[in-house]
């Protein structure tokens, strides 16, 4: 039986594992994430629903592209750094990782529409715009570590609660944890009691997790112009996913088995692997208007519908351990591969950007996703119906709910020169444990000729709790996190 447990940050949201199915931690994983674009929109705390005129909009409110009245091309690369701190049991540990990454790729094409001879040349419909951009929406690359005596808890728990539901069977991992003398039959054999061996003060346990990859999209968008008062626009995006994952948890103690029929205790030394790769494509589409009441005032809005994904998933998990004075089977590598599909949940947003003549603006963004829509179903080579998935589609409703994003930011110009600053609040899509995703931001732009160049360093925060095995009779066994992104994002643009 295939279980996943997992410790990632997601754009600085935390997906905590307890009492989850195989497959719903990943639903959760592959539906958050953020919009990629370039650095000026990063730098208003990613609020660029209501600006227009930013190549951003390709991939955020294709309306935007209607404000364009030129052609223009930029290439946003950016530097992510993570850290997480993490307590277990009193011990504090920490792990970072540094990526460089491309943001985003986008290009607008600029087509003035044709007005009758002799007419008002500043109203109708004046542009149709066409843009294509590439964007990252989402960065996996996190690495997690904690260690620390657990006197509450140990793994070998698990192993038997699966015993306990599931069996022995050869094969198996608890039958792996069985054979290791980790878990012993406590019952009869007509009526087995599987319970954990570990005795002591607790065993040592140390969590290690290297997780690499994230989620793009090709962005295909139009936007047209009415009058300078109404922009529409239109998209869809090709998407892609890389997830790949290795994880230990070692674990050291005293274990009671039994020699020349009397229970002894002799040190073990246990380590589970688990092994992940997925690898996924879909798709979706985007709309959306923006609308000026006065010259000062831009209210926008858009609608992007679920993204549909195909995912084939490869995992594999061994168990390998030494007992003093006893030799065992070391247990695995066991791989699954499995096909699935995937549906996020929908995305609505509106947002107003409020001018101040040429000084600069403010604007903000609201955003609402409902993470307890996720569905998960079987595909046409998994084999199976989607009754599979009962467990997992069950989890997804009764421990993820509804959140509302909030982004808000300001430009100001002097001159040739820009300076922004922005905040985002992202909101937990867990019912229980995990926390808010605060971004705070800021950056500068210059302007030059048909030219510009703009710089962004922005600082994510959460905390979480995340635990490093799956039990459903205790909850006393969770590490502490407190997960930060620190990135820079470089947007070098030209006019065409």
């Amino acid at each position: 039986m295939k279980i996943k447990y997992l410790i990632p940050v997601i754009a600085g949201l935390a997906i905590t594992q307890h009492s989850y199915a195989q497959y719903a931690q990943d639903a959760l994983r592959f539906s958050t994430g953020q919009p990629g674009g370039s650095a000026r929109i990063k730098a208003l705390g990613n609020a660029g629903t209501a600006i227009g005129g930013d190549l951003s909009s390709i991939g955020n409110n294709p309306a935007g592209l209607g404000a364009f009245t030129h052609s223009e091309f930029s290439l946003t690369p950016e530097l992510n750094s993570s850290k997480v701190s993490a307590n277990y049991f009193g011990s504090n540990n920490a792990a970072s990782k540094d990526q460089l990454n491309l943001s985003n790729a986008s290009l607008v094409l600029y087509q003035r529409l044709n007005t009758a001879k002799g007419a008002d040349k500043s109203q109708g419909w004046l542009s149709l715009n066409f843009g294509v951009g590439y964007n990252r929406t989402n960065n996996f690359y996190q690495n997690t570590f904690y260690s620390g005596r657990n006197p509450n808890t140990s793994i070998a728990n698990y192993y038997a609660e699966q015993g306990n539901a599931n069996g022995i069977a050869t094969g198996s991992l608890q039958r792996g944890a069985y054979d290791q003398l980790l878990i012993d039959n406590y019952g009869t054999t007509a009526a087995p009691v599987y319970r954990s061996n570990v005795v002591g003060g607790g065993p040592v346990q140390t969590k290690n997790a290297y997780e690499t990859g994230g989620q793009s999209e090709i962005d295909l968008s139009m936007g047209a112009n009415y009058s300078n008062k109404l922009y529409l626009g239109f998209g869809i995006d090709i998407t892609d996913l890389r997830y790949n994952s290795t994880r230990f948890l070692n674990e050291q103690g005293l274990v009671s088995v039994i020699e020349s029929g009397a229970p002894v205790n002799r040190a073990y030394n246990s380590t589970y692997e688990q092994d992940q790769a997925t690898r996924g494509t879909g798709f979706n589409a985007r709309f959306g208007l923006i609308y000026k009441p006065v010259d000062a005032v831009r209210i926008g809005a858009s609608f992007t519908t679920p993204t549909w994904y195909n995912i084939d998933d490869a995992y594999a998990e061994s168990l390998n351990s030494t007992v003093a004075n006893h030799s065992v089977p070391q247990y695995g590598p066991a791989s699954y591969p499995f096909n699935y599909n995937l549906r996020t949940p929908l995305k609505v947003a509106g947002g107003i950007a409020v001018f101040v003549g040429k000084l600069g603006f403010i604007t903000g963004d609201v955003e609402y996703q409902d993470y307890s829509s996720i569905h998960l179903s079987a595909s046409g080579n998994s084999g199976v119906g989607d009754n599979y998935f009962n467990a997992d589609n069950n989890d997804v409703k009764n421990l993820y709910r509804s959140v509302v994003n909030a982004h808000v930011g300001a430009e100001i110009k002097a001159d040739q020169f820009y300076l922004r600053g922005g905040y985002g609040v992202q909101g937990n899509p867990l019912r229980q444990y995990g926390g808010e995703a605060n971004t705070v931001s800021g950056g500068i732009g210059y302007r030059f000729g048909g030219a510009y160049i703009d710089a962004t360093y922005s600082h994510v925060s959460s905390t979480s709790t995340v635990f490093p095995y799956e039990l459903t009779t205790a909850t006393n066994y969770g590490a502490g996190l407190k997960n930060t992104f620190n990135n820079v994002f470089l947007t070098l643009g030209f006019a065409l």
